[in-house]
Order: structure tokens, then sequence, then C-alpha cells
């Protein structure tokens, strides 16, 4: 299996690096599956700065893979798929459907409230995943881990 890098992004306006239980959660489940996380930065729930952050990770030769985590709910300041839909050159419909429907297992219609979205930039995946750390399990686990597989066909 071909080993990735792997960015990871928090969009939250309360959360540290030491509170960020999310990001902990993805970076242990990152490195289990192989791969390096080749870099975990915080940036506040803003389009601008979450697209600038984003933008920068899609030209970087190290990164081959952006997961981010918040911002994906319908209330407040939740703007991560406006941020970063425009960036993507393809996006992945198939996985905000799948997330919503395997998350409706445990969460039921509260899984209509998530806007997750995947898609490929500069040859890169970026995954918009919600803020919580069952929804980054359940997204990696059930979803992205098989993505990432260079054994996993097609």
């Amino acid at each position: 299996m071909k080993k990735l890098n792997i960015a990871i992004i928090i969009i939250s306006d309360t959360r540290k690096l030491s509170t960020d239980k999310s990001g902990k959660m993805l970076e242990k489940l990152i490195k289990v599956d192989g791969h390096k996380i080749i870099n975990r930065k915080i940036v506040p729930d803003d389009i601008y700065k979450i697209r600038s952050l984003v933008s920068n990770f899609i030209i970087d030769k190290k990164v081959d893979v952006i997961i981010t985590s918040g911002g994906t709910g319908i209330t407040g300041r939740d703007g991560s798929p406006e941020a970063i839909s425009i960036l993507l050159d393809k996006q992945i419909d198939g996985f905000g459907e799948m997330f919503r429907r395997i998350s409706s297992e445990k969460i039921k219609t509260s899984s209509l409230q998530t806007r997750a979205i995947a898609g490929v930039a500069n040859s890169k995946f970026i995954f918009v995943l919600p803020g919580s750390v069952d929804a980054c399990k359940t997204a990696w686990n059930s979803i992205i881990s098989h993505q990432l597989n260079s054994e996993t066909m097609p």
C-alpha cells in the first residue's frame, strides 16, 4: 500500500491544538493505517482564511491529501463547504451522500444537517468533515481509509 502525506485542518473559532480531540483522533487513525501527518493546523471558521490555508496545501508538493474537520453544519459561521468547494477541480458527490447514509445509522435524521463534501484539486484528495470526533472516526473508518488504500479497486 502506498503511504501518503496528509495535512489536517481543524476549522474552529474555539479549539486549540491542545483541546482538539477530532484532530487527535484523525491523526491516530491515519498513523495506524501507515500514512504520515505532514501538518496539522487550526484555522478560524472564516471562509477566506480557510480558503487560503487549503490553497497553500493544494500547491504544496509534499502534501498528497487534505482532511478538514469542522464548519460543515448549517448554523452560525459554518462555511467550510463554501470555502473549499470553489477550490475543487472535481467534486466527489457520492462521498457526502455515503457519509450521511452511514451517519444516519447512529444519529438518525440529524445526519441531514451535515454538508460533508470531498473532491480533488491539483491531483490531491480533499475531504471536508464535520467537527465531531465520532464523525471523523466514521468518515475515516468507513470511507476515507478505503479511498486512500492503493490496493482498493478500481
